[in-house]
C-alpha cells in the first residue's frame, strides 16, 4: 500500500499517518512507517536541535530548494519501492505550497521550479508505484486556526493570516495532480478513529 498524505499543517496528517501504520500492521502483520520529514526545517529522518533547525531556517532559499528536491527524488526512486510499502506525508505537494510561500523558492522569479518538480516527482511514482493513493487532508479555517492557538508545532511555517491561501493552495495541487487515486478527507469535526475508518 503506497499512499501520499497531504494537506494544511494542523488538518491531521501526522495523526492520520499513525492511525493508518498502526491499523495496517494490525490487519496485515507487516510493518507499515511514513516518512515526514519534507517541512523545513524538519527535513530529516531523526529529530534535529534547536540550533540546527534555525541553521536549516537560515539556508538561502537556493541552497533549501536543492535540499529539499534531493530529498524528494531520493524518495521516489525504484530502490525505494523494493522493500514494498511506502508512506510519505507532504512531500511534493507540500513543498509546492509552502517553499514558494514560506522559503523562497519554487514560485515565479524564484530558484526552482516546483511545477516541474513536481512532475518530475510524479513521473517517478506513476512508474514505479502506479497504485499510490494520495489523500488530502483538510479542515475549515476555524477549526485550523484554532488547533494552531492550542498545539502550536515548534518552527512550523503556518501563519494564521494564511490559512485560506493555504488551503486554497493544497486543493489546487491537489487538483493538479497526475496520481489517480485521490481522495479527499475532512477532519474538521470528524474523530482520528472516524477519518481512519472513511480512509479504509
Amino acid at each position: 500500500m503506497n499512499i501520499i498524505l497531504t494537506g494544511i499543517e494542523y488538518s491531521g496528517t501526522t495523526t492520520l499517518g499513525q492511525a493508518i501504520k498502526e491499523w495496517f500492521e494490525e490487519a496485515t502483520g507487516a510493518e507499515h512507517g511514513f516518512h515526514d520529514h519534507f517541512k523545513i526545517p524538519h527535513t530529516g529522518h531523526s529529530e534535529f536541535t534547536e540550533e540546527e533547525q534555525q541553521r536549516i531556517l537560515a539556508l538561502s532559499p537556493r541552497l533549501k530548494e536543492a535540499l529539499q528536491r534531493h530529498q524528494l527524488m531520493y524518495h521516489v526512486q525504484p530502490t525505494f519501492y523494493q522493500d514494498g510499502d511506502v508512506g510519505t506525508i507532504g512531500h511534493h505537494i507540500e513543498d509546492a505550497v509552502y517553499g514558494p510561500l514560506y522559503w523562497g523558492y519554487g514560485g515565479p522569479g524564484q530558484p526552482g521550479d516546483s511545477v516541474l518538480t513536481s512532475e518530475e516527482v510524479e513521473d517517478a511514482t506513476l512508474r514505479y508505484a502506479p497504485d499510490t493513493i494520495l489523500v488530502l487532508l483538510k479542515a475549515s479555517r476555524d477549526v485550523i486556526a484554532g488547533r494552531m492557538e492550542q498545539e502550536p508545532h515548534k518552527n512550523s511555517p503556518l501563519q494564521a493570516e494564511d490559512i485560506d491561501h493555504v488551503l486554497e493552495r493544497f486543493q489546487e495541487e491537489f487538483d493538479r495532480s497526475r496520481l489517480p487515486n485521490k481522495i479527499t478527507l475532512d477532519t474538521s469535526t470528524a474523530t482520528v478513529q472516524a477519518t481512519l475508518a472513511e480512509f479504509v
